[in-house]
């Protein structure tokens, strides 16, 4: 069983503070939290040592490098037991962005960017139906994404 993570108020506004803008220098959210740069630098380490943090990454608009379309596809396994073979192989489509093991109607559930819908419809095709275990999928094109979010810290 997982351990509860002992997260104060000062963890939860340096975490506010960073996930609203990455490149915020330790100085800056030590002024704004009252406390030195060297225990801001403290919480952070404890904070990625934990888990609680994972990383840091810089967002790449798709419309902007050339990736037009947004598609979310369901995928039924001819049988559960196939699922970590065909997880194996959808990693190696690197347009597959997000790839989720779910309950419902489906087995797996993948984020899918393209260029465009032709290449979308190559891609399902040649690609991700093609791949031994996947027995149908079912498409959702995204028509705008209205937001995207980080979890509160409450």
């Amino acid at each position: 069983m997982e351990e509860k993570l002992h997260i104060d108020s000062l963890d939860k506004k340096i975490l506010s503070l960073i996930t609203s803008n990455a490149r915020i220098p330790y100085l800056e959210v030590a002024r704004e939290c009252n406390v030195s740069g060297a225990a801001i630098h403290q919480r952070i380490q404890r904070l990625a040592k934990l888990g609680v943090i994972t990383g840091s990454e810089f967002i790449l608009d798709p419309k902007k490098i050339g990736f037009h379309t947004c598609a979310y596809v369901g995928i039924f396994l001819d049988s559960a037991s196939l699922y970590p073979k065909v997880v194996k192989k959808l990693e190696e489509i690197k347009e597959i962005t997000q790839c989720h093991y779910i309950t419902g109607n489906y087995s797996i559930f993948i984020k899918i960017y393209t260029r465009d819908n032709e290449d979308l419809k190559n891609l399902l095709v040649n690609k991700v139906q093609a791949i031994p275990g996947i027995s149908r999928t079912e498409t959702f094109i995204s028509l705008e994404e209205s937001f995207n979010r980080h979890l509160p810290l409450e």
